[in-house]
């Protein structure tokens, strides 16, 4: 099957059709990740499966989601044994943590790399020592780190969110655009801001004024009061991360301005509540799935026991899944709103 074909069928579960063999991301596919909740082949226990999970420190609520997600789709597993490490924010202790798998002999490790390039060589000593690896939102340096990479959808990220505020701000040529972006550095930011570019360029518009932060409370107060006090006119913001947008929030709140709307990313619960009751700045936000991890740990499973995905014709598990970025408004809020994480 054509790999477009094979993403796009993925991404549906993002928007709440659920894919057999990927975890669950409606509130009616909490039981066993199938569709309907009718058992499949792919459900039944097989051979027993230890793999071993590190991700980030959960500093946000977007890294919590995603290592709660991963522990509870290996719960409705009984040939599934995870051993997860606690989350680090320094890449030697990572690096350390996978090496320490590597000597316990586990069947997979699924990983969100605090650097993806830092991670790839102990990633391509986990696949060489015969483990199968699952690389899970930061892509290693090299495809031969990983069995299989779960990706959200960064460049589109930034194609949607510019496309709704293209759409907001139809004919208005000179309208004011502001990005928060987060962490510069990160691949997956300078994706966002690409995409963003890209779509604003669609309609005659660019990026008027940009700040970064670093996807966190403290940092989203800061460079959004930095951006407000630089800009005297915004007709629309693009804020990357809701984690962040907390405490830009915060600082559009201390400014007592409101001439403009602003787009959220990733899709927490308090910003689609606040587009749900259309009571602040935020009139939309897009979506970056905090499943990623728990479909993993699915993919893991099922390369290990040589399975495959039930919806799919291919015998394997695919090489890369990227996940849909969809746009939350208050016409469809209450759609997403179940699966939600807290910010």
């Amino acid at each position: 099957m054509p790999q477009k074909r094979t993403t796009r069928l993925i991404a549906v579960l993002t928007l709440g059709v659920a894919l057999t063999a990927c975890t669950g991301n409606t509130p009616q596919n909490q039981g066993g990740g199938n569709q309907g909740g009718v058992k499949v082949a792919n459900d039944e226990p097989g051979k027993k499966v230890v793999i071993g999970f590190s991700a980030p420190a959960a500093d946000h609520g977007w890294m919590a989601a995603i290592t709660n997600a991963a522990k509870a789709e290996a719960g409705k597993y009984s040939d599934v044994e995870l051993r997860v490490v606690e989350g680090t924010n320094d890449v030697n202790l990572q690096i350390s943590q996978v090496e320490t798998f590597i000597n316990d002999k586990v069947d997979a490790i699924v990983l969100l790399p605090f650097d993806g390039a830092a991670l790839t060589p102990v990633a391509l000593k986990a696949m060489k020592a015969g483990i199968t690896v699952i690389n899970v939102d930061r892509q290693f340096d090299s495809p031969f780190a990983a069995r299989s990479t779960v990706l959200g959808d960064n460049h589109g990220m930034g194609v949607s969110a510019g496309t709704y505020i293209c759409e907001k701000l139809k004919g208005k040529t000179d309208a004011v655009v502001a990005e928060i972006a987060g962490i510069d550095s990160l691949p997956l930011t300078q994706d966002r801001s690409k995409g963003f570019a890209e779509a604003l360029a669609t309609c005659g518009l660019k990026v008027s004024n940009r700040v970064a932060a670093e996807f966190t409370v403290e940092s989203g107060e800061k460079a959004a009061a930095n951006l407000l006090q630089a800009a005297r006119k915004i007709d629309a913001i693009w804020n990357h991360d809701d984690d962040q947008g907390v405490g830009v929030t915060a600082a559009i709140k201390n400014s007592g301005r409101s001439e403009f709307f602003m787009v959220g990313g990733a899709g927490s619960a308090n910003v689609m509540r606040e587009i749900k009751a259309d009571n602040g700045p935020h009139k939309a936000t897009v979506v970056y799935p905090s499943t990623q991890g728990a479909d993993g740990i699915r993919l893991a499973r099922l390369a290990v026991q040589g399975k495959s995905l039930g919806d799919l014709v291919e015998v394997e598990v695919p090489r890369q899944v990227e996940l849909y970025a969809p746009v939350v408004t208050k016409d469809n809020v209450d759609r997403y709103l179940p699966t939600a994480f807290e910010s």
